[in-house]
Order: structure tokens, then C-alpha cells, then sequence
């Protein structure tokens, strides 16, 4: 055992002693290349000197960096995230300042700007030649591994958090974001997903799953986590009985979306039970929290949204690997954009502005903050971890489902899923990974860009109002823009948009390639007599436009040529939205049923030859209604649990799935008050019924 010890405590000896000379031969090298750093005095010194003086100034850089630089970083958890993403380099070069500035004899010297630049290589290079190191010696990383998983198994058996001391398997949910059944198959089968195909082969089964009508991640994750998305009919609607439109995006909305389905399905959520929840729109009842927009809003030191951040940042060479990555994703962006205008590649939809920061944020910065939460979240052993990759989805909007760029992001995605499998291997628990999408994406040109005007100029035109003669873009709602701004504590819509003004003008909302009309001015939901009669000419121009697929209106459909069928007439809503696949009627009678369901609801023509739908929105990869592989998600999961049976339809099924699995994982369940013999196919309802303290209760900030 003692010889054990002393092997190890001398190899870690050996790697800081390595890093060390590493990062003083770094030292000696930036010193010479940038002139507004020097190692020696102004009388000039030899080169043992300036060597030791290097080696002084970089044992006292790396001392400051692990023993200040955690302190730092959490006396800032106020600060906006991604602000703190940019002061990590202003406060590392400070650091690098303070560590010159003890080297004796006042022989380190470097003028602010180049302290930064000075401070982010040295950290990078430290930390690329400590995982190198540890990777090399595979004993020495799983030594690492076990002894960090159980430092913080212990300090869980001390705080008494369930399941600490456990050894029933854990599930990891990941939920690659608007990847649709048939892109994960292509991409398994053409080589773009190694990881996701030996699963398939080895370990895994597949199967696809029916969105409801919003088909998007609102409706789908709110379903999933918590087992309810009544009442959500699109990414984006108005409500008469508070003048305010809902954005699934918005954190104030998100609250109280999660809020209505914890009321309605009467439990907290999926992750109740010593769960995680990260990077999504809802907590799912999770205690440990992080970039969970829909307490976002929140402010203060309670506020847990984006302590994810933190733990990341804590690491400076994190935000230095992060910031080079972000920067080269951005130049990606451009030059992909430029490539495809060149090409003349239709559809296409604009791409300039802030967007290549918006989808270097969504592919770069929030997969790595998210997956190196949930690599500490297995290693914590915690039981349930519900995440959300946003990445494919964001780039599919303006890129479309399928072409070279989203084939890069599958594959970085891909490397991120086999990084969390090699780390499951190392947790103190057995670790079961389940792979999901909330949605597909459907390919098509956009609205506008097909027939030279918005939905928006097509309503108010049918309802006799001007119209503008230069046709206006309706801003795309994605989740990465939504989190980008939850990071800098900015609202995810402008107020405007959020409480429309008073009058009698339509409200036109759009949802991928489902849109909803509102009269504000008709109190309840307007019949079809009430609208054809204020607007006669209103229902006829949308259905007969051959960029509308059908309407609802208040319990009837009507098609294109005046086809019209009613929802409680059997077979009728059948036929005419067959060619929008099955299950369609079923999932337009849902949402008819829905209180806040828009006056007029529009879903835009669908090509079954192409799979082509027109988004109402600026995106030519588009989900949100019926149509195509938008509605086509997948689950898949690992062969030790059971067979979710019939191709789940809707969100909500696929929740009973999930709830089914962690009971699997559980073990037999006793319901209480029975004694010790376990009961016959324990339902969801015994097992997690009642909202548990930890939706009531605010949970500790967690800043690994």
C-alpha cells in the first residue's frame, strides 16, 4: 500500500515538475519574441539568471492561477457570463503582473496588453501539457479520475444528498437539438458519427417518435422534463387574457410555462430525484442547475442559471481554449457564408451581423460549458442528467438540415459524446447513456423569400389594412440566441414584441412554418362566422395562397379549392391533412383543444416529394409545425433498459419512457405503507407524485 502511495505522489511530483519546466521554457520563449516583455534587470543578466528568473515567475503565475483564480472567479458570480468569459483574460494577466512582480530583484517586466497575451498561452500551454501528461500515463488519469468522483462522493454522503452513497445505475439523457431520426441514420451510416454508430451496432437500439403539433423545443422539452405541454400551441402566441405574448425562449415566459405544467401534471419533473438539469429552457425539477433559461431571470447569488459558466471559467485555460475555438468558429462562419453566396446556393437566407457570434457561441462555447457540467455531474454520481446541445440546430436554420456545415457540427458533436462515454467509464456509478431530439428540421425557402412577402403583409392585406410596400424579415427565434442573452441578462424580446400596443390590427406571430393570427379586439376565441364576417375576404386569400398548407378556426379545417372539414366529423380532418403524414389529425384536434389557441392558426404548404415546407420565419431549416422531418425526432437507447414499444407520439409519451427507465434503473419500487413486498408495475404517479421540495426550494449556487 505504502509503495502504491509513494508511486503515486511521485509521479504527480514528476508532472508538476514537468509543467513547470514547460512553462518556464514558455516564459523564456514569449520573453524573447514580444518586446514589451523581459526576464533581467537593466544591467543585463546571464542566461542562468534570466533562466531562474523564469522559472521564479513561473511556479509564482501557476501558484496564483490554482489558488486565486477559484476565489476570483466566484467573487464575480454576478457578473454576466459572458462578460466574465472576457474579463477571464484581463484578470489572468493581472495575475501574471502580480507574479512578476515577486520575482526578486524586480527582473520581470510587461506592459499590460502583453501580460494578457503572455498569461493566455501560458495557461493554454500548462494545460495542454498537463492532460497530455495524464492521458500518456492511462493509470496515472484513472487515478485522477476515481480520486476526484470520490472526494466529491464523500462530501455528498457528509451533505446526506440522495442517492450518494448508491450503486443502482445512473441515466445521462443528451439531447442533440433538432437532429431528426433520418439525419442521425445518414450520419451513422456515412461515417460523420463514429461513436453514435458503434452504439447502434454494439450496445444501442433507435427508434422514431411523433412530435405534436409544435414541433419545437418549447413544447417538446417542457413534455419531456415535465410531463405536460398542454396549452403550449407554438414557439410563440398570444394570450387575450393578459395582452402578452408567451416566447418559449424568454425566461419570464419559460418560468411560467414550467410553472403551468408542474400545476397541471401535479410533479415537480423528471429530475426530481437527485437530479441535473443543463443547458435547457426547463429545470425538470433538478436541484443542481446550470443554463436553465427558465430561471434565468432570476438575479442575485440564488440566481443558479449560469453557474455552469462559472465552473468552467474557473479554469482559465477553459476560457482560453474556448476563446480560440469561438474566434476560428466565427472566421468559419464567414468564410462558409461567403462560399455559399459565391456559389449562388439556393435557399439562402441572410447571414451577417451578429450571427457568426451567435453560432460561435451555440457550437463552441455552450458545448463545452455543458459537457464539461455533465462530465462533473457523472463524476459527482448523481442519478439523472438531462442536457441539451444546441449546436445542429442552431446552424441548421441558416445552413439547412443537411450540407457540409452541418456535417462539421455532427461530427464535433459526435467527439463530445465519445468524451462523456470515455469519462462514464471512470464514475463512481455505472453510468446508462440515453441519446434523444426534441424535433427535426425540415428544409425548404423561406416565405418571403419565395412568394415577396411576409405572412404578416398577406394578413393585413386580406383584412383591408395598408400594407408596407417594402416587405419586412421576421426575426428567426432560435434557443442560442435566447441563451446568449440570458448570459448577458438581456430580455429575449424587445418589450414591443412582448405586449403588443392597443388597436384592432391583427397579431401575426410566426413559428418556423406555423403561424397564429390573434383579433385582440374579439374577447375569447373568435368562431369562423365572427372572423369571415369582420374580414370576409381574410380566410379565403390564406387558404387558396399556395404557400399556405391549411387553417384551423375554431374547430375547423379549411384546405386549398374551399376544402373545408370539421374536427368532430370522423375521417373528415383525416383526409385532408393525409399528405401531412400520420397522426396529423390527431395532433391538430389537440391543439384545438388548447385555451390559449390563436384565433386563426396557419401551417404553410409541405412537398411531400421534397420534404420542402416555407418557414413563416428567416430560416431555411425550419420546425414549429407539421410537415416533413421536423416532426420526426428520435430516442435512443442502451439495451439493458426495456423497449419503449409503438413509435412514441408526442412529447408527453416520450416522458412516460424516460420515467419508465429511471424506475428500471431504481430497482423494484415499494410503494409506502405497503411493507416490504414491491408492487405489481408501480405506475409514475406512486413513484413521483406531488411537487417535491426541490421545485419550492431554492438550490445551492453549484460552482464546482
Amino acid at each position: 500500500m505504502w509503495r502504491g502511495r509513494w508511486r503515486t505522489t511521485g509521479s504527480a511530483l514528476v508532472r508538476v515538475v514537468l509543467v513547470w519546466a514547460v512553462s518556464t521554457l514558455t516564459m523564456l520563449a514569449l520573453a524573447g519574441i514580444l518586446p514589451d516583455f523581459r526576464l533581467q534587470s537593466d544591467d543585463g543578466d546571464s542566461i542562468t539568471q534570466i533562466g531562474l528568473t523564469a522559472a521564479w515567475g513561473a511556479g509564482a503565475f501557476g501558484l496564483l492561477s490554482a489558488v486565486v483564480w477559484p476565489v476570483l472567479v466566484r467573487a464575480l458570480l454576478l457578473v454576466p457570463a459572458l462578460v466574465l468569459g472576457l474579463l477571464v483574460f484581463f484578470l489572468n494577466g493581472s495575475l501574471l503582473l502580480i507574479a512578476l512582480s515577486l520575482i526578486p530583484a524586480w527582473r520581470g517586466e510587461a506592459a499590460p496588453e502583453t501580460a494578457v497575451v503572455v498569461a493566455a498561452v501560458m495557461s493554454a500551454v500548462a494545460s495542454a501539457t498537463s492532460t497530455a501528461l495524464a492521458v500518456r500515463d492511462d493509470e496515472a488519469y484513472r487515478r485522477r479520475l476515481y480520486r476526484l468522483a470520490d472526494r466529491r462522493r464523500r462530501r455528498q454522503r457528509r451533505a446526506g444528498a440522495p442517492g450518494a452513497g448508491g450503486a443502482a445505475p445512473g441515466l445521462v439523457f443528451l439531447q442533440l437539438d433538432g437532429v431528426g431520426y433520418e439525419v442521425l441514420r445518414g450520419a451513422c451510416g456515412s461515417g460523420l458519427m463514429p461513436t453514435v454508430a458503434d452504439w447502434l451496432d454494439r450496445s444501442h437500439r433507435i427508434t422514431p417518435w411523433r412530435t405534436d403539433w409544435s414541433s419545437q423545443t418549447g413544447a417538446s422539452q417542457l413534455g419531456i422534463l415535465h410531463g405536460s405541454n398542454f396549452d403550449v400551441p407554438a414557439f410563440r402566441w398570444y394570450e387575450k387574457d393578459t395582452g402578452e405574448v408567451m416566447v418559449c425562449n424568454r425566461p419570464t415566459s419559460a418560468a411560467e410555462l414550467q410553472r403551468r405544467a408542474v400545476a397541471r401534471a401535479g410533479d415537480g419533473g423528471l429530475l426530481t430525484l437527485d437530479g441535473a438539469s443543463r443547458g435547457n429552457l426547463f429545470s425538470g425539477g433538478a436541484d443542481q442547475l446550470a443554463l436553465v433559461l427558465s430561471v434565468s431571470a432570476r438575479r442575485g447569488r440564488a440566481n443558479r442559471s449560469r453557474a455552469g459558466y462559472f465552473a468552467y471559467f474557473s479554469d482559465p485555460a477553459n476560457a482560453v481554449r474556448t476563446a480560440v475555438s469561438f474566434v476560428a468558429e466565427v472566421g468559419r462562419e464567414i468564410v462558409q457564408s461567403l462560399r455559399a453566396r459565391i456559389r449562388g446556393d439556393r435557399p439562402r437566407v441572410a447571414r451577417g451581423g451578429l450571427y457568426p457570434l451567435i453560432r460561435a457561441f451555440a457550437t463552441v462555447v455552450e458545448r463545452d460549458v455543458v459537457v464539461a457540467a455533465v462530465i462533473g455531474d457523472m463524476l459527482a454520481g448523481r442519478a439523472a442528467v438531462y442536457a441539451d446541445l444546441v449546436a445542429y440546430d442552431e446552424v441548421a436554420h441558416h445552413s439547412g438540415p443537411r450540407g457540409r456545415d452541418t456535417d462539421r457540427v455532427l461530427a464535433r458533436l459526435d467527439r463530445s459524446l465519445a468524451l462523456i462515454a470515455r469519462v462514464a467509464e471512470h464514475a463512481p456509478r455505472e453510468y446508462r447513456i440515453v441519446l434523444l431530439s426534441d424535433h427535426g428540421q425540415s428544409p425548404g425557402e423561406t416565405f418571403l423569400s419565395r412568394y415577396g412577402l411576409t405572412l404578416k403583409d398577406l394578413v393585413r392585406a386580406g383584412c383591408g389594412l395598408p400594407v408596407s410596400r417594402r416587405a419586412g424579415r421576421t426575426r428567426s427565434g432560435a434557443e442560442a440566441r435566447a441563451a446568449v442573452l440570458a448570459a448577458l441578462h438581456r430580455p429575449v424580446e424587445e418589450e414591443e414584441e412582448a405586449r403588443p400596443g392597443p388597436g384592432s390590427d391583427p397579431v401575426v406571430l410566426a413559428s418556423g412554418n406555423l403561424a397564429l393570427i390573434s383579433f385582440p379586439d374579439v374577447p375569447g376565441r373568435a368562431s369562423r362566422e365572427r372572423v369571415e364576417r369582420a374580414h370576409p375576404a381574410l380566410l379565403a386569400t390564406l387558404a387558396n395562397h399556395p404557400g399556405v398548407g391549411f387553417l384551423l378556426v375554431d374547430g375547423v379545417v379549411l384546405g386549398p379549392g374551399g376544402a373545408v372539414a370539421r374536427l368532430d366529423v370522423p375521417g373528415e380532418a383525416e383526409e385532408l391533412l393525409s399528405p401531412f403524414g400520420p397522426g396529423a389529425a390527431r395532433a391538430v384536434r389537440r391543439t384545438d383543444a388548447f385555451p390559449h389557441v390563436a384565433d386563426v392558426m396557419v401551417n404553410s404548404a409541405y412537398d411531400p416529394d421534397t420534404g420542402a415546407v416555407h418557414a413563416f420565419e428567416e430560416q431555411i431549416g425550419s420546425h414549429g409545425g407539421l410537415g416533413g422531418e421536423q416532426g420526426h425526432p428520435f430516442l435512443m437507447w442502451p439495451t439493458e433498459l426495456s423497449d419503449p414499444g409503438e413509435e412514441p407520439v408526442g412529447a408527453e409519451a416520450v416522458h412516460c419512457v424516460l420515467r419508465r427507465w429511471l424506475r428500471e434503473a431504481d430497482g423494484p419500487q415499494v410503494p409506502l405503507g405497503l411493507g416490504p413486498e414491491p408492487a405489481e408495475d408501480p405506475r409514475p404517479e406512486a413513484v413521483h407524485s406531488g411537487i417535491l421540495p426541490s421545485v419550492e426550494v431554492p438550490a445551492p449556487d453549484e460552482t464546482r
